[in-house]
Protein backbone atom coordinates (compact mmCIF):
# COMPACT_ATOMS: atom_id res chain seq x y z
CA UNK A 1 0.00 0.00 0.00
CA UNK A 2 1.22 3.20 -1.02
CA UNK A 3 2.12 5.92 1.59
CA UNK A 4 0.23 9.08 1.25
CA UNK A 5 2.18 11.96 0.48
CA UNK A 6 1.99 13.87 3.45
CA UNK A 7 3.60 10.62 5.25
CA UNK A 8 6.15 12.52 8.07
CA UNK A 9 8.32 9.13 7.70
CA UNK A 10 8.42 9.23 3.66
CA UNK A 11 11.76 10.95 2.74
CA UNK A 12 11.92 14.31 1.19
CA UNK A 13 12.77 14.63 -2.82
CA UNK A 14 14.96 17.47 -3.48
CA UNK A 15 13.08 20.36 -4.74
CA UNK A 16 14.71 20.23 -8.24
CA UNK A 17 13.92 16.69 -8.83
CA UNK A 18 16.43 13.88 -8.46
CA UNK A 19 17.15 13.92 -12.16
CA UNK A 20 17.10 17.75 -12.55
CA UNK A 21 20.97 17.69 -13.44
CA UNK A 22 20.60 15.00 -15.51
CA UNK A 23 17.97 16.65 -17.44
CA UNK A 24 20.12 20.14 -17.92
CA UNK A 25 22.70 18.25 -19.61
CA UNK A 26 20.27 16.09 -22.14
CA UNK A 27 18.84 19.53 -22.74
CA UNK A 28 22.10 21.24 -23.10
CA UNK A 29 23.13 18.39 -25.68
CA UNK A 30 20.47 19.05 -27.50
CA UNK A 31 20.62 22.16 -27.63
CA UNK A 32 24.38 21.91 -29.07
CA UNK A 33 22.57 18.85 -31.21
CA UNK A 34 19.75 21.35 -32.90
CA UNK A 35 22.40 24.23 -33.20
CA UNK A 36 24.92 21.72 -35.38
CA UNK A 37 22.28 19.91 -38.05
CA UNK A 38 19.29 22.69 -37.99
CA UNK A 39 20.78 24.40 -40.81
CA UNK A 40 23.35 25.76 -42.20
CA UNK A 41 24.78 28.85 -40.26
CA UNK A 42 26.63 31.70 -42.49
CA UNK A 43 26.62 30.60 -46.00
CA UNK A 44 26.80 33.99 -47.55
CA UNK A 45 29.74 34.75 -44.99
CA UNK A 46 31.36 31.35 -46.37
CA UNK A 47 30.64 32.50 -49.73
CA UNK A 48 32.48 35.97 -48.95
CA UNK A 49 35.77 33.87 -48.00
CA UNK A 50 35.26 31.33 -50.99
CA UNK A 51 35.44 34.39 -53.06
CA UNK A 52 38.33 36.33 -51.29
CA UNK A 53 40.36 33.83 -50.83
CA UNK A 54 39.83 32.68 -54.28
CA UNK A 55 40.72 36.60 -55.76
CA UNK A 56 43.25 36.34 -53.24
CA UNK A 57 45.39 33.35 -54.48
CA UNK A 58 44.40 34.26 -58.30
CA UNK A 59 46.11 37.67 -57.81
CA UNK A 60 48.85 36.69 -56.10
CA UNK A 61 49.89 33.76 -58.61
CA UNK A 62 49.62 36.60 -61.50
CA UNK A 63 51.99 38.85 -59.48
CA UNK A 64 54.46 36.00 -59.56
CA UNK A 65 54.05 34.96 -62.68
CA UNK A 66 57.30 36.39 -63.72
CA UNK A 67 58.89 35.44 -60.63
CA UNK A 68 57.39 31.63 -60.87
CA UNK A 69 60.23 29.32 -61.96
CA UNK A 70 62.79 31.15 -59.23
CA UNK A 71 60.17 30.75 -56.49
CA UNK A 72 58.51 27.08 -57.55
CA UNK A 73 59.83 25.99 -60.42
CA UNK A 74 63.23 23.99 -61.59
CA UNK A 75 65.28 26.85 -61.62
CA UNK A 76 64.60 27.84 -57.98
CA UNK A 77 67.72 28.08 -55.68
CA UNK A 78 65.64 25.44 -53.17
CA UNK A 79 65.59 22.70 -55.97
CA UNK A 80 62.79 20.33 -56.47
CA UNK A 81 65.63 17.71 -55.27
CA UNK A 82 65.88 19.69 -51.66
CA UNK A 83 62.48 20.14 -51.20
CA UNK A 84 61.97 16.01 -51.40
CA UNK A 85 64.44 15.94 -49.17
CA UNK A 86 62.75 18.20 -46.59
CA UNK A 87 59.11 16.36 -47.54
CA UNK A 88 61.03 13.25 -46.02
CA UNK A 89 61.34 14.79 -42.86
CA UNK A 90 58.31 16.75 -43.07
CA UNK A 91 55.60 15.01 -44.39
CA UNK A 92 54.39 17.29 -46.62
CA UNK A 93 53.89 16.93 -50.59
CA UNK A 94 53.12 18.36 -53.90
CA UNK A 95 52.42 17.96 -57.09
CA UNK A 96 55.35 20.24 -58.56
CA UNK A 97 57.40 17.73 -57.04
CA UNK A 98 56.33 14.60 -59.19
CA UNK A 99 58.90 16.01 -62.10
CA UNK A 100 61.53 18.33 -62.45
CA UNK A 101 60.82 18.83 -66.24
CA UNK A 102 59.41 22.83 -67.22
CA UNK A 103 56.53 21.54 -69.06
CA UNK A 104 55.31 19.60 -65.84
CA UNK A 105 55.89 22.78 -63.91
CA UNK A 106 53.91 25.31 -66.38
CA UNK A 107 51.13 23.18 -67.16
CA UNK A 108 50.71 22.58 -63.17
CA UNK A 109 51.37 26.84 -63.07
CA UNK A 110 48.32 27.07 -65.71
CA UNK A 111 45.97 24.25 -63.99
CA UNK A 112 46.45 26.38 -60.68
CA UNK A 113 45.40 29.72 -62.48
CA UNK A 114 42.12 27.65 -63.69
CA UNK A 115 41.28 26.39 -60.52
CA UNK A 116 41.61 29.72 -58.60
CA UNK A 117 39.22 31.22 -60.85
CA UNK A 118 36.64 28.41 -60.53
CA UNK A 119 36.93 28.40 -56.94
CA UNK A 120 36.67 32.07 -56.91
CA UNK A 121 33.40 31.40 -59.57
CA UNK A 122 31.84 28.54 -57.36
CA UNK A 123 31.88 26.16 -60.25
CA UNK A 124 31.40 22.29 -58.71
CA UNK A 125 32.38 24.08 -55.24
CA UNK A 126 32.36 20.92 -54.13
CA UNK A 127 34.96 19.22 -56.17
CA UNK A 128 37.15 22.46 -57.00
CA UNK A 129 37.34 23.15 -52.98
CA UNK A 130 39.19 20.12 -52.67
CA UNK A 131 41.27 20.83 -55.78
CA UNK A 132 42.22 24.39 -54.34
CA UNK A 133 43.33 23.17 -51.24
CA UNK A 134 45.66 20.63 -53.21
CA UNK A 135 46.84 23.79 -55.35
CA UNK A 136 47.51 25.54 -52.21
CA UNK A 137 49.61 23.24 -50.10
CA UNK A 138 51.61 22.23 -53.18
CA UNK A 139 52.88 25.78 -53.83
CA UNK A 140 53.05 26.26 -50.11
CA UNK A 141 54.93 23.10 -49.72
CA UNK A 142 57.32 23.50 -53.03
CA UNK A 143 59.01 26.83 -51.40
CA UNK A 144 58.05 27.00 -47.84
CA UNK A 145 60.84 29.43 -47.32
CA UNK A 146 59.76 32.01 -49.19
CA UNK A 147 56.82 33.15 -48.37
CA UNK A 148 55.82 36.00 -45.86
CA UNK A 149 53.38 34.24 -43.76
CA UNK A 150 49.73 35.38 -45.12
CA UNK A 151 50.29 31.87 -46.83
CA UNK A 152 50.03 30.10 -44.20
CA UNK A 153 46.74 31.78 -43.48
CA UNK A 154 45.05 30.89 -46.83
CA UNK A 155 46.50 27.11 -46.78
CA UNK A 156 44.25 26.58 -43.64
CA UNK A 157 41.92 28.46 -44.66
CA UNK A 158 41.44 26.63 -47.91
CA UNK A 159 41.51 23.34 -45.39
CA UNK A 160 38.71 24.89 -43.63
CA UNK A 161 36.80 25.68 -46.85
CA UNK A 162 36.71 22.13 -48.22
CA UNK A 163 34.38 21.31 -44.90
CA UNK A 164 31.76 24.20 -45.79
CA UNK A 165 28.94 24.73 -48.11
CA UNK A 166 30.82 27.85 -50.02
CA UNK A 167 28.86 27.66 -52.82
CA UNK A 168 25.51 27.96 -51.83
CA UNK A 169 25.37 31.68 -52.23
CA UNK A 170 27.01 34.02 -54.86
CA UNK A 171 28.52 31.11 -57.00
CA UNK A 172 27.74 29.54 -60.28
CA UNK A 173 25.72 26.62 -58.84
CA UNK A 174 23.75 28.56 -56.66
CA UNK A 175 22.66 30.10 -60.18
CA UNK A 176 22.02 27.00 -61.74
CA UNK A 177 19.88 25.73 -58.73
CA UNK A 178 17.85 28.58 -59.22
CA UNK A 179 17.25 28.19 -62.86
CA UNK A 180 16.84 24.54 -62.61
CA UNK A 181 15.21 23.66 -59.41
CA UNK A 182 13.38 20.81 -60.62
CA UNK A 183 16.38 18.81 -61.72
CA UNK A 184 18.35 16.81 -59.09
CA UNK A 185 21.96 17.73 -59.31
CA UNK A 186 22.95 14.37 -56.82
CA UNK A 187 21.59 10.87 -57.33
CA UNK A 188 18.67 10.37 -55.62
CA UNK A 189 18.72 8.16 -52.42
CA UNK A 190 16.39 6.56 -50.04
CA UNK A 191 14.31 8.86 -47.70
CA UNK A 192 16.92 7.73 -44.50
CA UNK A 193 19.76 8.00 -46.25
CA UNK A 194 19.13 11.23 -47.72
CA UNK A 195 17.87 12.57 -43.89
CA UNK A 196 21.42 11.11 -43.01
CA UNK A 197 23.50 12.74 -45.64
CA UNK A 198 21.60 16.18 -45.06
CA UNK A 199 21.50 16.11 -41.46
CA UNK A 200 25.75 15.00 -41.69
CA UNK A 201 26.95 17.99 -44.29
CA UNK A 202 24.89 20.41 -42.27
CA UNK A 203 27.07 19.46 -39.32
CA UNK A 204 30.03 19.49 -41.00
CA UNK A 205 29.54 22.69 -42.89
CA UNK A 206 28.39 24.30 -39.31
CA UNK A 207 31.51 23.03 -37.48
CA UNK A 208 34.00 23.89 -40.64
CA UNK A 209 32.44 27.31 -39.77
CA UNK A 210 33.16 26.86 -35.65
CA UNK A 211 36.92 26.20 -36.76
CA UNK A 212 37.20 28.85 -38.86
CA UNK A 213 35.68 31.75 -36.45
CA UNK A 214 38.05 29.89 -33.48
CA UNK A 215 41.50 29.97 -35.46
CA UNK A 216 40.96 33.63 -36.61
CA UNK A 217 40.37 34.28 -32.59
CA UNK A 218 43.61 32.15 -31.71
CA UNK A 219 45.59 34.30 -34.01
CA UNK A 220 44.32 37.47 -32.91
CA UNK A 221 44.88 36.23 -29.24
CA UNK A 222 48.31 34.39 -29.41
CA UNK A 223 49.67 37.69 -31.49
CA UNK A 224 48.32 39.98 -28.76
CA UNK A 225 49.53 38.09 -25.66
CA UNK A 226 52.78 37.59 -27.19
CA UNK A 227 53.18 42.08 -27.81
CA UNK A 228 52.45 42.23 -24.18
CA UNK A 229 55.48 40.73 -22.99
CA UNK A 230 57.90 42.54 -25.04
CA UNK A 231 59.63 45.33 -23.48
CA UNK A 232 58.97 47.41 -26.92
CA UNK A 233 55.28 47.11 -26.70
CA UNK A 234 55.07 48.07 -23.59
CA UNK A 235 57.30 50.76 -23.99
CA UNK A 236 54.86 52.08 -26.83
CA UNK A 237 58.34 51.52 -29.26
CA UNK A 238 57.88 48.84 -30.87
CA UNK A 239 56.24 50.04 -34.68
CA UNK A 240 59.07 52.69 -34.57
CA UNK A 241 61.57 49.62 -35.09
CA UNK A 242 59.49 48.05 -37.06
CA UNK A 243 59.25 51.37 -40.01
CA UNK A 244 62.36 50.79 -39.93
CA UNK A 245 63.56 47.88 -40.75
CA UNK A 246 64.83 47.83 -44.14
CA UNK A 247 63.19 44.50 -45.17
CA UNK A 248 59.74 46.62 -44.59
CA UNK A 249 60.04 49.36 -46.73
CA UNK A 250 58.37 49.78 -50.11
CA UNK A 251 58.08 53.16 -49.90
CA UNK A 252 61.11 54.53 -47.55
CA UNK A 253 60.03 57.83 -47.37
CA UNK A 254 56.35 56.65 -46.39
CA UNK A 255 57.69 54.90 -43.55
CA UNK A 256 60.19 57.58 -42.52
CA UNK A 257 56.99 60.08 -42.69
CA UNK A 258 54.87 57.80 -40.46
CA UNK A 259 58.02 57.28 -38.07
CA UNK A 260 57.83 60.94 -37.45
CA UNK A 261 54.66 60.94 -35.53
CA UNK A 262 55.61 60.04 -32.14
CA UNK A 263 52.81 59.75 -30.33
CA UNK A 264 50.47 58.39 -33.15
CA UNK A 265 52.46 55.20 -33.12
CA UNK A 266 52.88 55.17 -29.79
CA UNK A 267 48.94 55.21 -29.51
CA UNK A 268 48.70 52.59 -32.59
CA UNK A 269 51.24 50.14 -30.83
CA UNK A 270 49.02 49.77 -27.40
CA UNK A 271 45.81 49.83 -29.29
CA UNK A 272 46.88 47.30 -31.88
CA UNK A 273 47.71 44.74 -28.56
CA UNK A 274 44.48 46.00 -26.74
CA UNK A 275 42.71 44.92 -30.38
CA UNK A 276 43.92 41.73 -30.93
CA UNK A 277 43.83 40.64 -26.95
CA UNK A 278 40.06 41.78 -26.60
CA UNK A 279 39.08 40.42 -30.38
CA UNK A 280 37.91 36.82 -28.75
CA UNK A 281 36.17 38.82 -25.76
CA UNK A 282 34.07 41.13 -28.06
CA UNK A 283 32.49 38.75 -30.82
CA UNK A 284 29.39 38.36 -29.01
CA UNK A 285 27.58 42.10 -29.11
CA UNK A 286 27.89 45.34 -30.91
CA UNK A 287 31.62 46.00 -29.59
CA UNK A 288 32.99 43.75 -32.23
CA UNK A 289 31.65 46.14 -35.40
CA UNK A 290 34.09 48.98 -34.13
CA UNK A 291 36.80 46.78 -33.16
CA UNK A 292 36.69 44.97 -37.08
CA UNK A 293 36.89 47.96 -38.27
CA UNK A 294 39.76 49.16 -36.42
CA UNK A 295 41.33 45.92 -37.60
CA UNK A 296 40.32 46.36 -40.85
CA UNK A 297 42.40 49.38 -40.82
CA UNK A 298 45.20 47.70 -38.90
CA UNK A 299 45.94 45.28 -42.18
CA UNK A 300 45.41 48.36 -44.64
CA UNK A 301 49.02 49.75 -42.76
CA UNK A 302 50.79 46.90 -42.48
CA UNK A 303 49.77 46.07 -46.23
CA UNK A 304 50.84 49.72 -47.35
CA UNK A 305 53.72 50.15 -44.96
CA UNK A 306 55.46 47.39 -44.38
CA UNK A 307 54.60 45.82 -47.65
CA UNK A 308 52.54 42.62 -47.12
CA UNK A 309 49.61 42.54 -49.24
CA UNK A 310 49.16 38.75 -48.87
CA UNK A 311 49.11 38.60 -44.89
CA UNK A 312 47.04 41.49 -44.96
CA UNK A 313 44.38 40.12 -47.64
CA UNK A 314 44.02 36.87 -45.86
CA UNK A 315 43.69 38.65 -41.83
CA UNK A 316 40.80 41.17 -44.05
CA UNK A 317 38.83 37.91 -45.33
CA UNK A 318 39.47 35.75 -42.46
CA UNK A 319 37.67 39.03 -40.28
CA UNK A 320 34.21 38.31 -42.74
CA UNK A 321 33.47 35.29 -40.74
CA UNK A 322 32.18 37.18 -37.83
CA UNK A 323 29.77 39.10 -39.74
CA UNK A 324 26.26 38.11 -39.68
CA UNK A 325 24.51 36.84 -43.12
CA UNK A 326 21.79 39.96 -42.81
CA UNK A 327 24.86 42.48 -43.42
CA UNK A 328 26.24 40.73 -46.70
CA UNK A 329 22.65 40.79 -48.03
CA UNK A 330 22.67 44.36 -48.03
CA UNK A 331 26.18 44.73 -48.90
CA UNK A 332 24.76 42.75 -51.86
CA UNK A 333 21.71 44.38 -52.52
CA UNK A 334 23.94 47.72 -52.38
CA UNK A 335 26.10 46.73 -54.79
CA UNK A 336 22.99 45.99 -57.02
CA UNK A 337 22.18 49.18 -56.61
CA UNK A 338 25.39 50.71 -57.30
CA UNK A 339 25.82 48.51 -60.94
CA UNK A 340 22.57 49.50 -62.20
CA UNK A 341 20.75 45.69 -61.15
CA UNK A 342 17.68 45.77 -59.68
CA UNK A 343 17.03 42.12 -60.35
CA UNK A 344 16.89 40.75 -56.82
CA UNK A 345 18.10 36.88 -56.81
CA UNK A 346 16.18 34.34 -55.17
CA UNK A 347 17.27 31.10 -53.18
CA UNK A 348 16.56 28.19 -54.66
CA UNK A 349 13.14 27.38 -53.48
CA UNK A 350 12.04 24.74 -50.91
CA UNK A 351 12.72 21.43 -51.46
CA UNK A 352 15.00 22.06 -54.76
CA UNK A 353 18.27 20.22 -55.24
CA UNK A 354 21.27 20.75 -53.46
CA UNK A 355 24.04 21.40 -54.97
CA UNK A 356 26.39 21.77 -52.17
CA UNK A 357 24.70 19.01 -50.44
CA UNK A 358 23.29 21.44 -47.82
CA UNK A 359 19.47 22.77 -47.45
CA UNK A 360 18.30 26.41 -47.49
CA UNK A 361 19.34 28.88 -44.35
CA UNK A 362 15.86 29.28 -43.89
CA UNK A 363 14.75 26.04 -44.26
CA UNK A 364 15.45 22.77 -41.75
CA UNK A 365 16.92 19.92 -43.22
CA UNK A 366 15.14 16.63 -43.51
CA UNK A 367 15.36 14.40 -40.86
CA UNK A 368 16.70 17.89 -38.32
CA UNK A 369 15.75 17.34 -34.41
CA UNK A 370 12.79 19.81 -34.35
CA UNK A 371 13.76 23.18 -32.46
CA UNK A 372 11.37 21.87 -29.66
CA UNK A 373 13.89 19.21 -28.62
CA UNK A 374 12.18 16.43 -29.87
CA UNK A 375 13.39 13.08 -31.18
CA UNK A 376 14.76 13.19 -34.68
CA UNK A 377 12.19 12.12 -37.20
CA UNK A 378 12.37 11.98 -41.30
CA UNK A 379 10.12 14.65 -42.97
CA UNK A 380 8.33 13.19 -45.71
CA UNK A 381 9.63 15.32 -49.64
CA UNK A 382 7.44 18.28 -50.45
CA UNK A 383 5.52 17.42 -53.49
Amino acid sequence: MPEPANCPNRPQEPVGGPNRPLERVTGATRRVWVLLTDRPLSLYAVSVLRIGYGLLYLVFLLREFPHRDEIWGPGSPWTPDLARQLFDQTGWVSVLTLSDSRLHFELCYVAALVVSVLFLLGWRTRAVSVLFAVVVASFHARSIFMTDGGDNLVLLMALYLVLTASGRRWSLDARRASRAPGRRWLPALPSQLDVARRILVTAVHNCGLFVIAVQVCFLYGAAGLYKAQGDTWAAGTALHYVLNLDLFQPWPALSHWADEQALVIAVVGYLTVLLQVAFPFVLFGRLKYPVLTMLLGMHIGIAVLMGLPLFSGAMIIADAVFLPDRFWVAAGRLARRALGRTDEPQPAPAGAPETSGVPEASEAPRGAVPKQGGPVSPVRDRP
